[in-house]
């Protein structure tokens, strides 16, 4: 991982466009209709997460010095809040998102800290989630604010609760 800096734009445009695509296939509009709204969201999630989190951590994924994702993850004094967490299609299904996942709640649960990720209810990582021990704390609309807490002395070890 390294943080993430101007000249990763592009690739973090096309990331989040890949995280769009099924959303996208549903859409009858141009390719370069397509182009035009993904670019839009995305510049204005990015706004939105740097104006919001100006403390957290945004950091690039590589694999073999190339960029495979990314991790935005705003740590705070309570709790570690996963912002995004995203890999290109290629990448995902291969195991990298669960060791980034077991990453951040080790270094929580080093720190006696929960983690909190606001997910929509469709997301496919979803499952991931909920093996790794999430619980839903609300609905949000669209959105399912998961928390994990780190095991207590009396627990499961691994962050698994149930």
């Amino acid at each position: 991982m390294r943080p993430i800096t101007d000249a990763d734009q592009a690739f973090l445009r096309e990331l989040y466009a890949s995280t769009r695509a099924r959303e996208m296939a549903m859409v009858p509009w141009s390719p370069e209709e397509k182009h035009a709204f993904l670019g839009m969201q995305f510049e204005a999630q990015h706004k939105f997460y740097m104006d919001q989190f100006p403390r957290a951590r945004f950091d690039l994924l590589l694999e073999d010095g190339e960029p495979i994702g990314r991790l935005y993850l705003d740590v705070r004094d309570d709790e570690h809040r996963l912002i995004d967490i995203a890999l290109l299609p290629q990448h995902r299904g291969r195991g990298i998102g669960a060791r980034l996942m077991r990453d951040v709640l080790d270094e929580a649960a080093g720190e006696g800290k929960k983690v909190r990720i606001h997910v929509e209810t469709n997301n496919p990582a979803m499952h991931l989630y909920d093996r790794l021990g999430f619980e839903k704390v609300e609905e949000q609309g669209p959105y399912r604010l998961m928390e994990w807490r780190p095991a207590g002395p009396n627990e499961a070890a691994g962050g698994q609760r149930r």
